[in-house]
């Protein structure tokens, strides 16, 4: 199961929620830790995310540019 930037973002916002509403330092530095956890796999998916849309779009441009070359071959090859 892959856990989506808003679930990660979702459950942070919580952690945070719940270090603000604690009375006791070890409970407010364990939903600290959660919260800056919890943020970190969301930044980590929204990588993820970027680097799949890059990757798509350079394959699209490749293929595009592949297309052209088939369809539009270079005719001056330096021979006349």
């Amino acid at each position: 199961m892959s856990l989506t930037i808003e679930f990660c973002e979702a459950r942070a916002k919580e952690a945070g929620n719940e270090a603000e509403g604690a009375s006791l330092e070890n409970v407010r530095e364990r939903a600290l830790r959660s919260q800056a956890a919890w943020q970190a796999m969301a930044d980590r998916a929204g990588d993820v995310v970027k680097a799949r849309v890059l990757r798509e779009f350079e394959a699209r441009q490749a293929r595009e540019r592949h297309e052209l070359l088939i369809i539009e071959p270079e005719t001056d090859l330096g021979h006349e």
